[in-house]
């Protein structure tokens, strides 16, 4: 059994974050932390609710280029996975089809990221709390 197979965070991308950010706000009540310290640009952290209901939070982020537009094909959120062993789940999907979108970085005193493209071209992350990632 694989220690990576729950969803536990989601990336928004956005043009401008302040209108998505008041968009979400208005319509789900979700609340927004500037993480930007932990990523070294800005990102903001999606609060959905509170931890005694079920969901998970996520993330909000400058999309790096430009999205497609009505009619486009599906421009998703990307979902993070968690990892007790970052290099462990690397390996497994890479094994298994997968392919680096963006190599294993540091938040720094944070944790380890990366994120992969599925057999399918879609992206997902995954994520290794460490506090000491540098």
């Amino acid at each position: 059994m694989c220690d990576m197979s729950r969803p536990i965070h989601f990336e928004i991308h956005c043009d401008d974050l302040d209108r998505a950010k008041k968009f979400y706000g208005d319509v789900f009540g979700w609340r927004f932390e500037d993480y930007g310290s932990f990523t070294g640009s800005p990102y903001f952290g999606v609060i959905t609710g509170s931890d005694d209901e079920p969901g998970i939070n996520g993330g909000m982020l400058l999309r790096p280029v430009p999205g497609g537009g009505p009619g486009a094909p599906v421009n998703g959120a990307v979902l993070t996975f968690g990892s007790a062993d970052y290099d462990a789940d690397h390996d497994r999907i890479i094994a298994a089809g997968g392919q680096v979108a963006l190599p294993k970085m540091a938040l720094t005193g944070m944790a380890w990221q990366g994120y992969y493209l599925d057999p399918e071209g879609n992206v997902f992350g995954i994520h290794q709390p460490d506090p000491d990632a540098a």
